[in-house]
């Protein structure tokens, strides 16, 4: 079975911070399991942080800014670190999703996992797969029959 190497884009985290019945709830499960590798450089954790730590985040998920510090020591131990050495900048239409990309080009990173899947078209310039947290998911349990 192949370890796929993923960076998993800020909105996952937002949508599984918001309900534990959808796929992004179920990626994270899937990553606590062991299934595969996310990556994140620091400037994707600080983007992590920053967005979960919003008032309306944090007010739909009924969490507090301890409570999301506690989920981030705890999924920084399911990470493995990645140093952004090149930046390839500009690549996409919105600035935010740059470091995305470029965690995943320099963590040479078998696929994207977004919920925004189009907002990515030009990772395709780098051979870099962009799926939804669905179609990831599907990818992962062929592997297992």
């Amino acid at each position: 079975m192949k370890n796929y190497r993923i960076v998993l884009d800020t909105n996952i985290l937002v949508a599984a911070s918001r309900s534990r019945n959808g796929a992004s709830f179920a990626l994270l499960q899937a990553l606590r399991n062991q299934q595969f590798i996310a990556l994140a450089s620091v400037p994707l954790m600080l983007e992590y942080e920053a967005v979960l730590k919003r008032p309306e985040h944090l007010q739909i998920g009924q969490r507090n800014i301890a409570m999301t510090d506690a989920f981030l020591d705890a999924l920084s131990l399911f990470l493995e670190p990645v140093h952004l050495h090149y930046l390839w900048r500009p690549q996409l239409r919105d600035p935010a999703d740059e470091m995305v990309l470029e965690t995943a080009l320099n963590g040479r990173a078998d696929a994207l996992v977004t919920l925004n899947v189009n907002d990515f078209k030009p990772a395709q310039n780098f051979r870099l797969s962009v799926l939804s947290p669905g179609a990831f998911l599907r990818q992962l349990q062929e592997e297992l029959n």
